[in-house]
């Protein structure tokens, strides 16, 4: 597995969630995703919000992933499990963007991901 990606390695990149069809999002205490990529394998884990913890595995070609998730949401513990496509994007600022395809519920979903922005 390569990537030829125009976007940097996601390897040790943390990102919040920003907006997701699925829940409302907790501006204060958003879902947080660490990333690691290497040779064109994508993995890692996320927690927070409505989700207790989550890992996703996958893989990058260019600027698109595709990952499997399986996360415990925080309310009733029950296990999710799905599939998923990002396009990566940069901002206007340079950071990197996830816009993820995705389906939950037996519907399409939507959410966005960005890195936060530096301190």
């Amino acid at each position: 597995m390569t990537s030829s990606a125009s976007i940097p390695s996601l390897d040790g990149r943390r990102f919040t969630m920003v907006s997701s069809t699925t829940s409302v999002v907790d501006a204060d205490a958003p879902s947080e995703f660490v990333y690691r990529e290497k040779d064109g394998a994508i993995w890692g884990d996320y927690s927070g919000d409505t989700v207790t913890f989550g890992r996703f595995v996958g893989t990058r070609t260019g600027d698109t992933i595709w990952v499997s998730f399986v996360h415990v949401l925080a309310a009733d513990g029950t296990v999710v499990t799905g599939n998923g496509e990002s396009e990566l994007e940069l901002t206007d600022d340079g950071r990197i963007r996830l816009v993820e395809h995705y389906e939950m519920h037996d519907l399409p979903q939507l959410s966005v991901c960005e890195e936060p922005a530096a301190a």
